[in-house]
């Protein structure tokens, strides 16, 4: 990890979708699939807190990730350009490490997305993609030399199966599953995965400092309480205490 913010260049911030922006960064980066960087595009004390971003791709020092805009941090990030820098804290976190092999399949619920390709494009063995979105499919064509199938639902019909993309898991037919996504959706998945196959959940939560310092992004697990930043964000569904 690095212990402190440093710049990375911007090379590419580009809208693939409603609200949905590629960001690459140049700056000699590293990390592993399922880790995250901290992201700060502004100067002064507002926003006061970081946005926590997943790496979707490490290659020759560039940083790829993929971000939603939902609040003000992240709509001023949106509004950089090419050539602008901005403060990155990483990669933070424990990320895919040590997956067994065999047939793996990868689920992810709209900006959930992001996280699965870096793990896709490490993967030697077979590789499915089961993406859900609300309306308007996107990320999808980065996807296609790394995945053997890729199927897609939106709860509006508009694209591929009409309804949640869990309708479209068989998980018996996998060794293993990967998600990201909302927590409804990763719940329901732990349901359905459960006696059948191995669930490994990359957890997203509100995170302030992004290094396990402040405790603001804990999750309830069978060992008590642990932070997402840091001994997340990828826990065995096994792990997670989703009910009281």
């Amino acid at each position: 990890m690095k212990d402190s913010y440093r710049d990375g260049i911007i090379i590419l911030n580009e809208e693939v979708a409603r609200g949905i922006f590629k960001l690459v960064l140049d700056g000699n980066f590293t990390g592993e699939p399922g880790q995250f960087y901290m992201l700060r595009g502004w100067n002064g004390l507002d926003p006061f807190l970081p946005r926590p971003i997943s790496i979707a791709d490490v290659e020759d020092g560039r940083l790829t990730l993929l971000y939603e805009v939902r609040g003000k941090g992240t709509h001023i990030i949106s509004r950089l350009s090419v050539g602008d820098s901005l403060s990155v804290l990483g990669p933070l976190g424990n990320g895919f490490e040590n997956l067994h092999g065999g047939r793996l399949a990868l689920v992810s619920g709209g900006i959930g997305i992001a996280p699965l390709l870096y793990l896709a494009k490490r993967r030697e063995s077979k590789v499915d993609l089961y993406s859900g979105f609300r309306s308007e499919p996107y990320f999808l064509d980065e996807f296609k030399p790394f995945v053997d199938e890729i199927r897609v639902s939106t709860e509006d019909g508009s694209f591929g199966h009409e309804g949640f993309v869990t309708e479209l898991l068989s998980p018996e037919t996998y060794d293993l599953v990967v998600s990201c996504g909302p927590m409804p959706m990763m719940e329901a998945l732990a349901d359905q995965c459960r006696d059948k196959t191995e669930l490994m959940l990359s957890m997203e939560s509100h995170m302030a400092c992004g290094i396990g310092a402040c405790l603001g992004c804990t999750v309830q697990t069978i060992r008590g309480m642990e932070r997402v930043c840091k001994e997340g964000p990828v826990f065995n569904s096994r792990e997670v205490i989703f009910h009281d």
